[in-house]
């Protein structure tokens, strides 16, 4: 028997609020400082809300949304606060353990 495969695609199953910050707090822990790899997750959730409706909140075109929140990705700060914002998400910074 053959074992079937799917494609797994996270942004269908980020649904509230909560289940976004933490999965954006958990790629940023394990992006070992790879901007890309933050830049994606953002992306994942920004898919999850609707990638159309993040642009009309945020005043950035949907396809420039695409391409900085790819892996290939280089978004600058004001896009992240921007999407962040859009999504119901804060960006804080504490010390580092």
């Amino acid at each position: 028997m053959a074992t079937k495969i799917q494609d797994y695609d996270v942004a269908n199953h980020l649904r509230t609020p909560k289940e976004m910050a933490a999965y954006l707090e958990a790629c940023i822990a394990e992006s070992g400082g790879d901007a890309s790899f933050v830049a994606k997750a953002l992306g994942d959730i920004a898919r999850a809300k609707g990638m159309a409706d993040i642009a009309r909140e945020t005043g950035l075109g949907r396809e420039s949304l695409y391409k900085a929140l790819s892996a290939d990705g280089n978004p600058q700060l004001d896009t992240i606060l921007r999407v962040a914002k859009a999504l119901g998400l804060e960006i804080s910074v504490r010390p580092a353990a």
